[in-house]
């Protein structure tokens, strides 16, 4: 099968490997898209926590069972399904309190062992989760969304809350869709013309340019009192640590992008405030109801795939997403 393997950054390789076994439990996929992340781009420049080379990248993924034994899921040869990327040992603490998205020992495909960028893959049969209706590419967002739910969740947002996002990349979005779906009203803090316009097209009344004194313009839509909630997206420290000025008394900031390195937290504004500061890292539970509401119509992500990749001439053409003027907002990989 061929499999394309990241082997140092900026160094794509591709090849012909056996196919997998297998395992016990376990169902054989055949990989049909795979969704490109913010992880996979900053793994490609060299610039991802929790990560060695080389690897297979590959964690938004989607495709169709090909083999598969007996199992209590209702899934069957044929079927298309959306893959959950996480593997947790099922019995540490986070673990046994349902909240296995931060197991002590969390193995993510495609970040800690090989993910889906090849043709075929075994996957645990508990990871993976059909639809009978759903595309191929929406199956292959679900991981994404889950972030940005997990992230509202965190952020336990509120109907009629004011809600800050900054950093309207591919997560930010997913936390603007959960946000507005909680009823929250939605500011999008970008540095980008063509992702503030993005942001609008989901329905965001309010985008700020995050070039232009923010505060200032936050102020004025939010009034002094500022922010219930305040997500940050944008995996840059300078701007996580300036995320708290957003917040008002009593609010909550999560930190949503992930970035090597730490950040200055304003210490007296921290305390006068009495903010509280989340971290959030992946999604526990999260596919059924994503899936649920994709297929009641609910979450519609008819914008989001904006530019489109084939796997066999990845090697050459995954540097083109990183051209400010390609305006990629999802891309998307045909396998």
């Amino acid at each position: 099968m061929l499999q394309v393997k990241l082997y140092e950054p900026g160094r794509f390789e591709s090849g012909e490997v056996p196919n997998p076994a297998m395992g016990e439990g376990e169902a054989l996929v055949r990989i049909r898209r795979i969704g490109v992340c913010g992880t996979d781009l900053h793994a490609y420049r060299g610039r991802q926590p929790f990560f060695s080379y080389p690897r297979v990248l590959g964690h938004e993924l989607a495709g169709e069972i090909v083999e598969i034994g007996p199992n209590d899921r209702g899934l069957s040869t044929g079927d298309r399904v959306a893959i959950e990327p996480y593997l947790a040992c099922g019995s540490c603490r986070p673990c046994r309190a349902g909240r296995y998205n931060c197991c002590s020992s969390l193995q993510v495909m495609g970040v800690h062992r090989d993910g889906g960028m090849q043709e075929w893959l075994s996957v645990p049969v508990s990871l993976l989760h059909g639809s009978r209706t759903l595309s191929l590419e929406q199956l292959a967002l679900i991981e994404t969304l889950g972030i940005g739910y997990h992230a509202v969740e965190r952020g336990e947002v509120q109907a009629g809350e004011w809600v800050v996002v900054v950093g309207a990349g591919p997560i930010g979005l997913a936390v603007i869709q959960f946000a507005l779906l909680a009823g929250a009203q939605v500011i999008a803090v970008d540095v980008s013309p063509s992702r503030r316009d993005f942001c609008r097209q989901l329905g965001v009344e309010y985008t700020v340019d995050a070039t232009v004194d923010p505060l200032v313009a936050v102020t004025e839509i939010t009034g002094p009192e500022l922010a219930h909630c305040v997500f940050d997206a944008t995996g840059n420290l300078e701007a996580m640590g300036a995320s708290l000025q957003y917040a008002g008394p009593g609010g909550r900031v999560v930190m949503v992008g992930l970035a090597i390195g730490s950040y200055t937290v304003d210490d007296p504004l921290f305390h006068r405030r009495e903010l509280s500061l989340h971290a959030t890292r992946n999604s526990a539970g999260a596919f059924p109801a994503l899936i649920r509401l994709m297929e009641e119509g609910r979450l519609d992500t008819t914008p989001w795939v904006t530019h489109h990749l084939d796997l066999a001439t990845l090697p050459d053409s995954f540097s083109d997403l990183f051209d400010p003027q390609a305006g990629v907002v999802k891309a998307m990989i045909r396998a």
